[in-house]
């Protein structure tokens, strides 16, 4: 395995990828571009520490006819999670916190929590104490009980819409105090589903760390790693690199609301407000793909990064109820802020026992995988199109994977 130090680049074909097959890659993309179904793209792909392939593809801004361009800036939403999932595992290897610590311990109003159970008709809901406490490991792997308000229609749903829990007007303080009075979904331990759980990490590093989410992750993570462009909002002087998807929906002729990363909000989210450059967000991967180490900066011990990306699930069933249990396809787990894979067959998407991945809501989507020393990104702002974007992306990706040379 090889350190990527800057942007170190060679020849596909030097790294074992099919340079054909990449510029089929690229253009399946453009094909996409040219139908009017995506607006462009940012792609890249390292192997062995070098970048075989970084390219950037359509319109950065198609309202202004702007062209895609490498240094673009994406709301990367969900890709936010990984991040403020390693800040907390950095706590944790400082002994500020024990992953089977109650949540509660750091932030009380989340002590004597009740879950939501609908009665025998399914026409009203009654409370009962929740039968475990939520610990930071169940934040971590998604299984507190906690949902997202837009993940299904059930009351407990209805209940995050009613209460603007996505609202980016409050702080993380009062975010915290807001989701904790919500009825859980379902018992902690007992299901995964997908959440805002990282939102409340980002509470707990502020609790234990005495400083803002924002402050603690430039300080500690984003500045030592040399990802000098990642942060909740862009500055006025950047504002004409911000990637933008079409005004309205092409599938569906809907408008296509983003998040403003123009202005600061109140809420930094932990769960999704960060925004980033694809040279940025590989600086991360290749980070996570050294375990835990870039530029002679450690910031993980090697084991703790393997812990991270175990499957932390077992028997945890998927909520057989949630439109979420698509995230996790057959012979996937999850660990602590990435999906895992657990069997070389199963899921409909090809990959290697061991690789990690995640996604953002707009459309970004990376997946690292340590058996072939390979982690790929794309970027885009897609957000309806991005179910069928990530599993062609990652096909074509390994379509282009050869033996390494020797």
């Amino acid at each position: 395995m090889t350190t990527m130090t800057s942007i170190t680049t060679a020849v596909p074909a030097e790294v074992g990828i099919c340079p054909e097959r990449t510029a089929c890659l690229l253009g399946v993309l453009q094909s996409e571009i040219d139908s009017k179904r995506l607006p462009g793209a940012v792609v890249l792909i390292a192997r062995h520490g070098k970048i075989a392939l970084f390219e950037s593809l359509g319109e950065q801004n198609p309202q202004a006819n702007v062209p895609m361009a490498a240094d673009s800036i994406f709301r990367i939403y969900s890709m936010t999670k990984p991040i403020v999932s390693v800040a907390v595992m950095m706590l944790m290897e400082q002994g500020r916190v024990l992953l089977d610590d109650p949540v509660a311990k750091y932030l009380p109003e989340f002590a004597a929590q009740q879950v939501a159970a609908m009665t025998a008709g399914g026409d009203t809901v009654t409370l009962r104490p929740a039968r475990r406490p939520a610990t930071v490991q169940d934040l971590l792997r998604h299984t507190a009980g906690l949902t997202y308000e837009f993940m299904d229609n059930l009351p407990v749903n209805k209940q995050y819409a009613q209460a603007r829990i996505g609202s980016r007007q409050r702080s993380n303080a009062e975010f915290s105090e807001a989701l904790a009075a919500l009825p859980l979904l379902a018992d902690p331990g007992s299901i995964w589903e997908y959440s805002r759980a990282t939102d409340v990490l980002g509470r707990l590093v502020e609790v234990l760390s005495g400083q803002t989410l924002e402050i603690f992750l430039k300080e500690k993570i984003l500045q030592p790693l040399g990802m000098h462009e990642t942060g909740f909002s862009v500055p006025a002087a950047q504002h004409d690199r911000i990637a933008e998807p079409f005004a309205q929906d092409p599938d569906g002729g809907v408008p296509m609301p983003m998040i403003d990363i123009r202005v600061e909000a109140a809420m930094a989210s932990g769960g999704g407000g960060l925004a980033s450059t694809a040279m940025d967000y590989a600086r991360f991967l290749q980070f996570m793909l050294n375990k835990g180490e870039l530029d002679g900066v450690r910031l993980l011990g090697p084991r703790t990064v393997e812990f991270m990306t175990a499957d932390h699930l077992g028997d945890i069933p998927v909520n057989p109820a949630g439109v979420a249990s698509n995230l996790l396809p057959p012979g996937h787990g999850f660990g602590l802020g990435f999906a895992v894979r657990t069997s070389a067959g199963l899921a409909a998407v090809p990959g290697s026992v061991g690789l990690y991945y995640w996604g953002g809501i707009a459309g970004t989507t990376f997946f690292v995988d340590p058996a072939q020393d390979m982690f790929a990104l794309m970027m885009i702002q897609a957000p309806n199109q991005r179910d069928y974007y990530r599993p062609l992306f990652r096909s074509l990706v390994y379509a282009a994977l050869l033996d390494a040379p020797t």
